[in-house]
């Protein structure tokens, strides 16, 4: 390697890095505290959640996403190429787990994305109304993990990534038997 060749990758490199701490700091600043309102507003749409969260068709949904081992194949990489109205996703919105998330997402305007994941983190319902999710898979998120352990949520409002509304996380696990089988998440938009 040269040195013109060492000098432009080493300032690709440092601009990366520039670009990256800036993006990581704009999060930080994003972020914003839970009012005592907003806190009352997250407490009661996590109580919600669990309660839909035991609903037999959302545990049903998850119980055969399970069986099925997700959609073969998939991850969210091809997830992404796929467009609304691919077969692979027409089936998923089409279920009777996603009419019936659709119906409660309509039925407020406080919650934003509200979509079911099986045990492994895979897609098995989603509300229409919201559009394809950006992720299949989604095992590796703060909703997906603290969700399998219990009703949680997030601590701090945030934009979405997708939609810039300011919302904070929520998630409650999907159970069977007393074991974890899938979470329902969704986020609770902020005043």
């Amino acid at each position: 390697m040269n040195k013109d060749n060492a000098i432009a990758t080493c300032s690709k490199t440092v601009m990366v890095a520039l670009m990256l701490a800036v993006c990581m700091a704009s999060q930080v600043v994003m972020a914003e505290e839970l009012t005592p309102a907003m806190t009352a507003k997250v407490d009661k749409y996590k109580k919600t959640l669990a309660g839909w969260a035991a609903s037999p068709v959302i545990v049903a949904a998850a119980k055969a996403s399970n069986d099925k081992g997700g959609i073969a194949g998939m991850s969210n990489a091809k997830w992404d190429e796929l467009s609304d109205n691919d077969p692979v996703v027409t089936d998923i919105k089409q279920n009777a787990a996603s009419k019936q998330i659709n119906q409660w997402e309509s039925s407020t305007k406080d919650l934003d994305k509200l979509n079911l994941r099986d045990e492994k983190g895979n897609l098995a319902g989603f509300s229409p109304s919201s559009g394809k999710p950006l992720l299949y898979n989604n095992a590796n998120r703060p909703p997906f993990q603290n969700g399998l352990k219990g009703v949680w949520a997030a601590k701090e409002i945030k934009p979405d990534p997708t939609t810039q509304k300011k919302t904070v996380q929520i998630s409650a696990p999907v159970l069977e038997g007393g074991k974890a089988i899938g979470v329902l998440h969704s986020a609770v938009v902020a005043d």
